[in-house]
């Protein structure tokens, strides 16, 4: 994908490395054709007036104004975008309920095409309203709906990779709702792939294909092997969900006698490309062999509050130095926005460290560990789960993609305030984290098109 090469004048935040926040005052962002970041420089920059002068005689300088920022692209790493339709709706009942009277048969529906491209269309700009530049999708079992996601992300220009999800198991599954067997989910999944790749055949696709076991529970064993010799195979990434609640963790244990880490690296499904959801039931041996592996974890704080029934270890993870992003979990989140993602991360890290049971004493309460930061919280929604996909984007370097965000905080109905006498930066830049909202997103870039405002 081409677009105008351009440059941008402005203040950034960014955190490169985790933990680390970077304040870029004044600089010149200089993206190139391709949509990369071909330059930054510093006021210092010896050719910094002139760059401006130079951009600006061409009309291809952009100068943010009082009050806006640039952020780096939101990256989502756990998304079911068939659940769209109910997102916010159902969040009452069990999970056994909430998944045969509504996700199932919701899902089902996706055999009709016009349905599925309705839909996605409406998902994809609503995400990248929010600010969502990158995102992982679950689509469903149905080859052409989830080949249609594709093509909807590549039309409206988000970066995503799209997986057509494989649950064949009929002791797991509804009867009207799942792949005739494990050959057809495996041949299903072989050619969604080819499909894929041949919509953005380039070095740098904006759209690539996701092999995507639901779950273990919901996967035949030959299944499971012949998705692991299509990962072999394509070298493509892999999603599933991973040790997420407490049934989830049993019934692996009970068939194969090892984690849901262990069994997924038996059938080869464990590589350095492998997204795994929740993961809240994993333990220490579990989170050696995901780092040994390369492999990611999708932590994904206000579903695990519905139906996990537990906090992901976040900061023993990351102590571990493991990959680890964020995900929504739409519709098992109720929220499309990264900013609330980084919100529920920070307060389920500082509930798990400070516990919640007041009858006990203080000490007895919580987990070891300090809660994370709202540095380490915006790592997680940008640079952190672009690491975690091993993609150039989620920060500001030389090379990578500019995914970006302008923010407005004197947007109409903002939440955020900005009071100049006292505010630093470094405060300003704590405040988007705790209030931005979609109605603070002026312009969206991915690969360096605008596709959300306009530059």
């Amino acid at each position: 994908m081409t677009a105008d090469p351009f440059t941008l004048l402005g203040t950034a935040f960014h955190t490169p490395e985790r933990g680390r926040l970077e304040v870029l005052e004044e600089h010149l962002f200089c993206v190139d054709a391709q949509g990369r970041i071909a330059e930054i420089q510093a006021p210092g920059h010896p050719e910094y007036t002139a760059t401006i002068s130079d951009a600006r005689r061409a009309g291809r300088l952009v100068e943010l104004g009082e009050g806006q920022f640039l952020l780096p692209g939101l990256v989502d790493l756990h998304i079911h975008a068939p659940q769209w339709p109910q997102m916010g709706k159902a969040l009452d009942v069990p999970l056994e309920v909430w998944l045969r009277k509504y996700t199932f048969p919701l899902e089902a529906r996706y055999a009709d095409l016009d349905y599925a491209r309705a839909v996605y269309a409406d998902l994809v700009d609503n995400l990248l309203a929010n600010g969502t530049t990158t995102a992982l999708y679950f689509a469903t079992v149905h080859v052409e709906a989830s080949v249609a996601l594709a093509e909807t992300c590549l039309e409206k220009g988000q970066r995503a990779l799209v997986g057509k999800v494989v649950m064949d198991d009929p002791e797991q599954c509804p009867p009207f709702y799942r792949d005739a067997d494990a050959a057809s989910a495996v041949s299903d999944t072989r050619r969604f792939i080819e499909a894929v790749m041949s919509l953005d055949p380039g070095e740098r696709p904006l759209v690539q294909p996701v092999i995507t076991p639901r779950f273990i529970p919901s996967c035949t064993d030959a299944a499971l092997q012949g998705l692991g010799e299509l990962a072999e195979e394509f070298g493509c990434h892999v999603q599933t969900h991973c040790s997420e609640s407490d049934w989830a963790k049993q019934f692996v244990e009970a068939r194969f006698g090892q984690t849901d880490a262990a069994s997924l690296d038996g059938f080869g499904l464990l590589t350095r490309h492998t997204i795994l959801a929740h993961s809240n039931f994993i333990d220490g041996q579990d989170m050696d062999l995901i780092k040994e592996k390369g492999a990611g974890v999708a932590h994904c704080p206000l579903s695990n509050v519905y139906f996990a029934n537990a906090v992901f270890p976040l900061r023993e993870a990351l102590d571990r130095h493991m990959h680890v992003g964020l995900g929504t979990d739409i519709s098992g989140g109720y929220s499309p926005s990264l900013f609330d993602g980084c919100r529920n991360a920070l307060s389920a890290s500082r509930t798990l460290q400070s516990g919640v049971h007041a009858g006990l004493p203080a000490k007895e309460r919580g987990a070891p560990g300090e809660p994370i930061t709202h540095q380490e919280a915006f790592w997680l929604a940008t640079a952190g789960g672009a690491e975690a996909l091993d993609l150039p984007t989620g920060s500001f370097r030389v090379g990578h993609e500019f995914d970006a965000l302008l923010i407005d905080t004197k947007a109409s109905a903002s939440n955020i305030h900005v009071n100049g006498a006292d505010d630093t930066l470094d405060d300003v830049f704590q405040k988007i984290v705790l209030n931005a909202a979609r109605a603070n997103i002026a312009t969206v870039w991915v690969g360096g098109r605008a596709v959300v405002g306009c530059s």
